[in-house]
């Protein structure tokens, strides 16, 4: 069963016990980046002949040639219409959820601006989508088509014009909801490629698989040390560590949905961390009794009992403006605030990947249908970042049109501080424009 750690904030020894189970450490072991830093000099080198020779080593999935390891648009289709009904009927509801949702944010903050001042001098902004994006969904030991929706759709959304995926097939084995949400969410080109061979091949181009300006999506430490190198060839969307969850609760939802909802996060993976903070101590352990009731029904029972003894923990809070309080210290990637009033603790949120407000919304229907983009920053890094949205495949250009009148104005001043940073010709430039004084 599992011991998860409990902690109060009344405690004299809880600062310190806090910070040592919040600490996670993103270091990359030496010996993966060394051998990332050779597979991606390599494909850069030999372009296609070694992405080949990477993807049968590490993935045993032979290939003549890149042509081979290519999807068609009709082996996605056929996917997509091979699926029972239930699931293709599923897939088109949460894609269409994420694109309405995405549409909305791209009319929010995503269109071109601009205005005249007094003097007729035009200034604004103009928002371009990138040409061409590459998008990495892990393979292997599980499939994500909820990560094809969540990268893709925002992209095309954008209005992207090349949306390039890639997905390593160990053995061969294509999991057939991948390649159906491939063809729901308009992916351009697909590569039963992975690892740092493949986004090596995104950053580089080769000879088959175009150059991206911009990778996305998450991947194993091979993968997220690859992305880090070639950040600034393209750019890349994040570094994601484990995931996380905290629920924040006031004692008024059933047990059990909280339990789970601690469950949810940490069968992901043994590292991935979940939290519960509350000011309630019988709710606290009543939630553990759940904890204890329901884990030996888990089939990845063993991965949720590993995460929860070592990065789970159970906090006892003096209150609930407390509790959000040292939410906000944690900036996790998943917030629920399982409450009966959560409109009225959500404006004392400052820092998180999503917030979940009430009991009946859980976190898992955010991870694949709710609409909100399920790519979220980790590891603290929402104090600063945003979740994947529509603005991450757009960029901005500043437009400046200076009339003649405006030229008068802005070229004096412009010369006072030019002739100030010793930049002669920056300040003869804009003197140039001014009128003879008469």
């Amino acid at each position: 069963m599992p011991n998860v750690l409990r902690l109060s904030t009344t405690s004299p020894t809880f600062e310190a016990d806090f910070k040592a189970r919040l600490h996670w450490s993103a270091d990359t072991d030496a010996a993966i980046e060394q051998r990332v830093a050779d597979i991606l000099a390599d494909v850069e080198k030999r372009g296609d002949v070694a992405v080949l020779d990477y993807t049968e080593r590490f993935d045993g999935l032979k290939a003549d040639n890149m042509s081979a390891l290519e999807l068609t648009q009709v082996e996605l289709k056929a996917a997509f219409d091979g699926l029972p009904a239930e699931q293709r009927e599923a897939l088109q509801a949460a894609a269409a959820r994420v694109r309405s949702y995405h549409e909305a944010q791209k009319k929010a903050s995503g269109e071109s601006w601009s205005y005249r001042d007094a003097d007729g001098t035009l200034l604004g902004q103009k928002v371009t989508p990138l040409d061409r994006v590459g998008i990495y969904v892990p393979g292997g030991k599980a499939a994500y088509p909820s990560s094809v929706l969540m990268n893709a759709i925002p992209a095309h959304v954008a209005g992207v014009g090349e949306i390039i995926m890639v997905v390593p097939t160990p053995k061969g084995e294509k999991n057939p909801l991948v390649l159906a949400a491939a063809y729901v969410a308009g992916v351009t080109r697909a590569f039963t490629i992975g690892g740092a061979q493949a986004v090596a091949a995104l950053a580089y181009g080769t000879a088959t698989v175009p150059a991206v300006d911009k990778i996305t999506g998450p991947g194993n430490a091979y993968v997220a040390s690859a992305k880090r190198r070639v950040f600034g060839k393209v750019g890349i969307d994040m570094i994601a560590g484990p995931s996380e969850i905290l629920v924040l609760a006031d004692g008024t939802t059933p047990p059990d949905w909280v339990a789970m909802d601690l469950f949810s996060q940490a069968e992901h993976d043994e590292l991935a961390q979940s939290v519960l903070l509350c000011p309630d101590a019988a709710y606290i352990d009543r939630v553990q009794a759940e904890i204890d009731r329901l884990l030996p029904q888990m089939p990845r029972k063993d991965i949720i009992e590993k995460s929860l003894n070592g990065r789970g923990v159970l906090i006892h809070t003096r209150s609930m403006q407390e509790a959000c309080a040292i939410s906000n210290r944690i900036a996790p990637e998943h917030l629920e605030v399982s409450s009966d009033e959560p409109h009225k603790w959500e404006p004392l949120l400052k820092h998180a990947g999503a917030i979940f407000l009430g009991a009946f919304t859980s976190e898992s229907l955010g991870d694949y249908c709710a609409g909100p983009n399920h790519v979220l920053p980790t590891s603290g890094t929402a104090r600063f970042s945003s979740p994947l949205g529509v603005y991450d495949f757009q960029k901005r250009s500043s437009l400046i049109e200076v009339s003649e009148a405006g030229a008068q104005t802005l070229g004096q001043i412009a010369s006072v501080l030019a002739h100030g940073e010793g930049l002669q010709a920056h300040a003869l430039a804009a003197e140039f424009r001014l009128r003879p004084k008469s």
